[in-house]
């Protein structure tokens, strides 16, 4: 598998965005999908190979209950830049 390649997108340094992503539900063997909000760093990283692109939100105004972190990364397809 290809090292993950970081890098920064200066047009979308500081963008409003949410996405949606999921996790494992314990004990079912499936992912839940949860939203997000809040504003865009620039920075990204390619992971894998072929490689998927993951952006970093930051100040999130929208995370699930119980979410501990005020940043998550979002892969692109799931990205919605609102501004």
């Amino acid at each position: 598998m290809a090292e993950p390649q970081p890098g920064f997108d200066e047009d979308l340094a500081g963008r409003r965005a949410e996405c949606d992503g999921g996790h494992a539900v314990p004990g079912t063997g499936l992912a839940g999908r949860e939203e997000f909000a809040g504003t865009l760093t620039g920075n990204y990283v390619d992971h894998g190979d072929p490689p998927w692109r993951w952006y970093l939100l930051a100040d999130l105004t929208l995370k699930p209950d119980g979410y501990p972190e005020d940043t998550v990364w979002c892969e692109s397809g799931n990205l919605f830049v609102l501004d």
